[in-house]
Parts: C-alpha cells; structure tokens; sequence
C-alpha cells in the first residue's frame, strides 16, 4: 500500500525515533509498504517519519543509482544495495566532508549541497532482528546519513548556513501550506 508523505512542517519530522522490538505490530507489512511508497514517488530512502511513525526505522534501495554514469565505478555494489535499518545507531562518521546536492521527499522541489562526511560505522538490525555492524563509504554512507537524520528528526535543510535556509525559508513555506505539485500522495500539515 502506498502511504502519503509527511511534509515540511508536521511535527513527526522532527521527534527523536523510539526503538521497536520484532513484536511490532505488522513489521513486515510496514517495510513492505515503505519500499512501495518509495518506489512510487521515485524516491532510494524513506524513513518511518516521513510516513507519519516516529519510530527507528529507515530503508533505502540505491540500485537505480547504478545506472548512473557517476557512479561506474562502484555500480557493482549499488545494484543490489537494498536494505532495510531498525534501531540503527551510526557509531562513527570519517573521512573528508564532501559537498553532495540532497534532496527529500518531504520537501519537494528543494535541493541543496549539504556537506557530509564519506565514511560511516553504523550498527543495525535488519528486518530479520539480525545485528549488523557495517562500514559504508560513497553515496551509500550519504543516503544512509540522510535517512538516519531522520529518525534523530533532523532534515537536510538543518545542515544549511544561515544565508541558505533565508534563501529557502518561502519555498519551505509554500510547502507547508502544500501549495507543491508533486506527482506522489503528501500530507501537508494542518
């Protein structure tokens, strides 16, 4: 089922993710339904926030990204890089901050450089209830770093300067007030 996305301004976006445990209820019909609402809205992450959940809880699938002539040389490793993230816990971030145009399905048409660093360390459970500890490098760590904002409810348009977030602050509203043209289902805040 495709579920609509949480905009700019609803205040899920910005609550601190509670942990779940593998008794929550339907998990796998909720991942299920995250990749479907992703795919939809062409989006490679989605985070329980954006769905209106502010539990820990991310999946990202950057396949589409293989086919993508900046990333030849790791398309490899993109085209099966689908997983899904509960409780995660990014343990380290390394490496040179890297500038890199983000944006975000809760704040369409609105794509900024945010800078981020190129390596993490994060420890996860997968939709299995199985721990991992990974190192990811690339745009994979980046798409990571950007989902697990999300359930710390931290936004993109968090990491802009000052000059940058006045440069924006009329389309954020705009959205607010859904007053966007987008091609997937939103929820606009009330």
């Amino acid at each position: 089922m495709i579920l609509p996305i949480r905009a700019f301004g609803d205040p899920v976006l910005r609550k601190v993710g509670k942990n779940i445990d593998k008794d929550y209820p339907e998990l796998q019909e909720l991942i299920d339904n995250m990749f479907e609402t992703m795919y939809s809205a062409n989006g490679i992450g989605l985070a329980a926030p954006q769905i209106g959940l502010d539990i820990r809880l991310f999946v990202v699938d950057v396949s589409p990204l293989a086919e993508d002539e900046d990333y030849i040389d790791i398309a490899g490793e993109l085209k099966d890089f689908r997983k899904v993230f509960i409780n995660a816990k990014i343990l380290e971030e390394t490496g040179e901050e890297w500038k890199f145009n983000e944006g975000c399905l809760s704040i369409p048409d609105v794509r900024e450089d945010v800078k981020r660093k190129e390596t993490i360390v994060i420890e996860y459970l997968d939709e299995n209830f199985e721990k991992h500890t990974e190192t990811f490098s690339d745009i994979r760590a980046r798409v990571i770093q950007h989902e697990y904002d999300h359930i710390e409810g931290i936004l993109f348009t968090d990491h802009l300067s000052s000059l940058k977030k006045k440069l924006v602050k009329g389309k954020l509203q705009k959205i607010m007030k859904g007053e966007t043209d987008v091609n997937y289902k939103m929820r606009f805040p009330k």
